[in-house]
């Protein structure tokens, strides 16, 4: 009985940890004003701003750190993507969620 409540625990907490990590990627996102070129939870509605919404995390990551690196140039997002460092992955997995 008592492994069985102990996988039911851990179970439980494994599941309030990743939405502690979204609500974290997403608080980042609006906190760091992501939202305002990129949208609601990612879902732009300028077509010169890229919606982000159910991009794969990894390929979100890499972008913002060759922004952060300078490996990709963009004058906009070479100044935003610093204010993420340390954080990227909470975005990027909210994003991937949306």
């Amino acid at each position: 009985m008592k492994k069985v409540l102990l996988v039911a625990a851990v179970a439980i907490s494994i599941g309030s940890v990743s939405v502690s990590v979204q609500a974290d990627g997403a608080a980042m996102y609006n906190n760091l004003g992501c939202v305002g070129c990129h949208g609601a939870g990612g879902n732009s509605v300028v077509p010169s701003y890229p919606s982000l919404a159910g991009k794969d995390a990894g390929w979100i990551v890499k972008q913002l750190k060759d922004f952060q690196s300078g490996a990709r140039k963009d004058a906009t997002m070479n100044a935003m993507a610093p204010m993420a460092a340390g954080h990227e992955q909470a975005i990027a997995d909210f994003l991937a969620g949306n």
